[in-house]
C-alpha cells in the first residue's frame, strides 16, 4: 500500500521552500509538487534518492544477469538493455 504524501503547489513551495527542504531532511517525508494539479515533481532527501538509485541499480543489474543466464537465441544485447532500462521507467 502506498502511503500519501504532502502534495504542494509549485507557488505555495516557492513560499516556504526552507520548510520542505527541512522536512525533507529531518523527518524524511518527501513532498510531491503539483503544476495545474498535476504531480510533476517531488523533493525528498538524498537519501531516499541514493537509496532509489542503488536499488535501480541492483533491479537493472539482476535483470541484465537473468537474461544473460537465459538468452534468447538471436536477440541482441542492444535490444537486451532497451528492454531492461524500458523497465525501469
Amino acid at each position: 500500500m502506498t502511503r500519501s504524501l504532502p502534495t504542494e503547489s509549485i507557488r505555495d513551495v516557492r513560499a516556504h521552500l526552507a520548510d520542505v527542504v527541512e522536512r525533507a531532511d529531518r523527518d524524511d517525508v518527501p513532498t510531491v509538487i503539483a503544476r495545474r494539479g498535476k504531480e510533476v515533481a517531488a523533493v525528498v532527501s538524498i537519501e531516499v534518492l541514493r537509496k532509489y538509485q542503488e536499488w535501480e541499480e541492483r533491479e537493472i543489474n539482476r535483470i541484465i544477469d537473468e537474461r544473460m543466464a537465459n538468452p534468447t537465441s538471436g536477440t541482441p544485447i542492444e535490444d537486451i538493455m532497451k528492454e531492461t532500462l524500458a523497465r525501469s521507467e
